[in-house]
């Protein structure tokens, strides 16, 4: 396990006011983190969900072209729970988000402390974007800072492309991705000429582990060649595995944090979200020269063990210090966003 150098909670839900007075804020979680004009800025995705309670019945919010936000309301009755996230429609067998998801900027001064909670978002545009935008990954290349998004509607779970020069507007580049795929991180250069990206593939067959794989593009906007990185083959990573931040440059290759889960064994309970990390060539990141086994980062906390779904760490951001540091920003428990400090080096001798 990594010696986490600092800790601290940075936001919690009751931090946030929601978009509308009729839903509330249940969690401010899963930040992309990078430093800008002196300021380390956090994208974090807000998850909100009605208010209101209706005896019998549950309410599903969406996300309405023309509309604005709107909530389905079923009853109790028409539908399973499936985990605190999401629940089954019995009458179609289809599955719906129990809150909806956008994002919100946030400012940390030197990356340790809240410093402004900003009215900056962005939320759904688009049709497939209907039940939100959730889990940005930042990554600067050249004058642009770009990030890639989840989003989420009855066409599935895709990952897109958005981009920023000054954090106060920001450029749709459309869908990357198409359903089922998430975890999408950006290498920040080109690597043998054409840009990178890790992606998580969610296959509905059972024919192998939960697999991360490579991607290349000539444009940022096209990806092909694809080829498998890694599955998950220990049991903290056998049930969902995924890129956590974008690719770290060291003088030994790129470092790659990512996340892993196990199967909780009950009904309606998600298993633990551990941490590990990769050692990947610097010229063929395909090319796996390290790994850790062992889960690095696991729950520990109390705000990490506790919350909407217990027993999470999901790193998406990184800032790095001058003191050998690295700053890494999670989600604790699908509620808050939280930093640690660890040694990257340390962090580099856990690879071998």
């Amino acid at each position: 396990m990594l010696t986490r150098r600092y800790q601290r909670l940075l936001l919690s839900p009751g931090d946030l006011t929601p978009s509308r007075p009729d839903f509330e804020v249940i969690g401010a979680f899963n930040p992309a983190a990078v430093r800008h004009d002196g300021d380390v800025l956090l994208l974090v995705r807000v998850a909100e969900r009605p208010a209101e309670r209706r005896a019998g019945m549950i309410g599903l919010p969406r996300w309405a072209p023309g509309q604005g936000l709107a909530v389905d309301w079923l009853g109790a009755d028409e539908v399973e729970l499936t985990d605190p996230r999401v629940v089954r429609v019995k009458a179609t067998g289809l599955i719906r988000l129990t809150f909806w998801s956008y994002l919100r900027l946030i400012r940390c001064g030197d990356g340790r402390s809240l410093r402004e909670v900003t009215t900056t978002m962005f939320g759904p545009e688009h049709l497939w974007e209907e039940y939100g935008v959730e889990d940005p990954r930042l990554t600067r290349i050249g004058d642009r800072v770009y990030f890639t998004y989840v989003a989420v509607s009855r066409h599935g779970v895709v990952t897109a492309l958005a981009s920023t020069t000054d954090f106060r507007t920001f450029e749709r580049h459309g869908i990357l991705f198409c359903p089922e795929n998430k975890d999408v991180v950006l290498f920040p250069e080109r690597i043998a000429g054409a840009y990178a990206a890790v992606h998580r593939p969610v296959a509905a067959q059972k024919f192998s582990r939960p697999e991360m794989w490579l991607a290349r593009s000539d444009d940022l906007l096209h990806w092909g060649r694809h080829q498998p990185l890694l599955g998950g083959r220990e049991a903290w990573e056998n049930e969902r595995v995924g890129a956590g931040p974008p690719p770290i440059l060291t003088d030994r290759g790129w470092v790659l944090l990512y996340h892993g889960s196990r199967p909780s064994g009950r009904l309606g309970v998600v298993g633990t979200y551990a941490n590990s990390a990769l050692l990947l060539d610097r010229n063929d990141p395909a090319r796996i020269l390290a790994r850790s086994a062992e889960a690095l980062i696991s729950p520990e906390a109390d705000f990490e063990l506790q919350g909407f779904v217990p027993g999470v760490v999901f790193p998406t951001g990184t800032v790095e210090t001058d003191n050998d540091g690295l700053l890494i920003y999670y989600g604790a428990a699908d509620t808050g966003t939280a930093v640690m400090e660890v040694s990257k080096s340390e962090l580099l001798a856990a690879l071998g």
